[in-house]
């Protein structure tokens, strides 16, 4: 490999890890930062959820009345319903899967031809042995297995928001929790649509009543950094063909 070449990669490689290293340096012998409490809303990449609405209600009042038609219920309650508010969520996934297949496939064949002993023995009156003068000989086997083998378990509770309001009175939540032990930050974000009709009377709701949900936990920090394959490793799995 040439010198240039040579060159180039090094080069790459400290564009790549030059940011990640510095702020590795620069923190060495402290713990992970928190992140800053900030609106979902302002937040790099944010975007309002737009999904199908029936019509919108109009509120109407009958006469000396003080129910409206579009109200859920009479009488009000502490439940979560606007934006800023705030509900409690509680993820529970048991998730386990067992799969086992096996395949199996076999064939074989043969064939013969043979001319040149019948011939001989007929031109030259001669016994000659009857051999096949061409043999072929042809198989085919094949056998696979696959298994599958996964389970996968949490249960723990988080804080939500409403970030929006849809036009139908369904409430899209966004949550977020940081906890740090030593120096390893565990991150638990969850976040989707749900019913108001799906919150409970203690202002919580299950992980499962919630629609287009995206839960999310993991962790930073020592322990999760070894984990994690070295950069050149990473570039270099994603590029070689073998």
């Amino acid at each position: 490999m040439s010198l240039f070449k040579l060159a180039t990669i090094a080069v790459l490689g400290l564009a790549l890890t030059g940011c990640s290293t510095m702020d590795r340096l620069a923190n060495v012998g402290q713990a992970p930062a928190l992140s800053a409490i900030d609106n979902p809303t302002t937040m790099a990449g944010y975007q309002p959820v737009s999904m199908p609405m029936p019509a919108a209600i109009a509120d109407t009042y009958e006469a000396n009345s003080l129910y409206r038609q579009s109200a859920k219920g009479f009488f009000k309650d502490q439940r979560a319903h606007k934006i800023g508010d705030i509900l409690t969520v509680i993820v529970t996934i048991n998730d386990k899967a067992a799969i086992d297949n096996a395949s199996k496939r076999d064939r074989s064949s043969t064939s013969e031809a043979g001319l040149g002993g019948a011939l001989g023995s007929v031109l030259s009156g001669v016994s000659v042995p009857i051999d096949p003068a061409v043999e072929f000989n042809s198989g085919i086997q094949d056998s696979g297995t696959g298994s599958v083998n996964r389970s996968e378990s949490l249960e723990t509770m988080v804080a939500a928001v409403i970030v929006q309001v849809l036009p139908n009175g369904n409430l899209v939540i966004e949550g977020r929790q940081e906890v740090r032990v030593n120096f390893e930050v565990r991150e638990l974000i969850v976040m989707g649509v749900v019913r108001p009709e799906d919150i409970q009377a203690d202002n919580t709701i299950p992980s499962e009543k919630i629609a287009e949900a995206r839960i999310s936990y993991g962790g930073r920090g020592q322990i999760t950094d070894v984990q994690q394959p070295r950069y050149g490793a990473q570039v270099m799995d994603a590029i070689l063909p073998w």
